[in-house]
């Protein structure tokens, strides 16, 4: 494969997300996803295949789906959910060209909290600004095509979704942009869980600011890429041969 080839771009950067997730605490066990539509072909994805943990994946170890569940390419299987959630968004949100689905600690505790919400109280939180959806009605396991439908028409136009007593979805046009979203996010949420400990009220700020702000951090369109370079420059000096494109 050339270098510059842009689905073997692809599988760097999906593999760079997952390794960077393990080491960033995002991950649980070998479960979750992050999937990306496979430049090119609208009808395909690549996935995190089943039973490996995000820690020691390498783009040869990532799999090509198609939208009805058949592995066109790899030699690991992938778990079901991972068709019905991930097929699911791919198809039906162009917009989407990288799903992340985790169960990562503190969003998801905001999942488990009655109208639990990310509050407008920190800057980070500032930059998910009307881009946030809630999913109110839990529908057990991601099990069918007719739930991750119903997941994808739960996202609507926004670019995050809190799955009620599940996890949470991040979508984005380049895997940079959309990791940037989903480390921020669970900081976002960490710091309001650990205010919410204090049985202090929360301070949040109105939302013409919070706009203005979400705007600000939007229109640096540098930031996103930038950290994500850093990341791949952690893994080449952490862990020699995470690169790995063939057996």
């Amino acid at each position: 494969m050339l270098l510059n080839d842009p689905v073997t771009q692809a599988r760097l950067d999906l593999a760079t997300a997952l390794r960077s997730a393990a080491r960033h605490g995002l991950n649980e066990g070998v479960c979750n996803h992050f999937s990306m539509a496979v430049p090119g072909r609208p009808d395909l994805f690549l996935v995190n295949p089943q039973g490996l943990h995000w820690s020691e994946i390498s783009p040869a170890d990532l799999v090509m789906a198609d939208f009805a569940g058949n592995v066109v390419e790899g030699r690991h299987p992938v778990e079901a959910s991972a068709f019905y959630i991930h097929g699911r968004i791919h198809a039906g949100n162009p917009r989407a060209t990288a799903v992340l689905h985790t169960h990562m600690p503190y969003a998801t505790a905001l999942t488990s909290i009655r109208d639990g919400r990310v509050e407008m109280c920190t800057q980070n939180a500032f930059r998910y600004w009307n881009r946030i959806a809630y999913d109110e009605a839990y529908g057990g396991l991601a099990l069918s095509n007719a739930e991750g439908d119903r997941i994808c028409r739960a996202m609507g136009d926004k670019d995050i979704l809190f799955l009620r007593n599940h996890g949470i979805v991040v979508c984005g046009p380049t895997m940079a942009q959309a990791y940037e979203d989903l480390y921020y996010l669970e900081r976002a949420a960490m710091v309001q869980v650990l205010a919410m400990q204090t049985d202090r009220p929360l301070h949040t700020i109105d939302d013409a600011c919070a706009q203005q702000t979400a705007e600000q951090i939007a229109n640096d369109t540098q930031q996103a890429f930038l950290h994500f370079e850093a990341l791949k420059r952690m893994l080449d000096r952490d862990e020699p041969g995470w690169r790995r494109q063939g057996e």
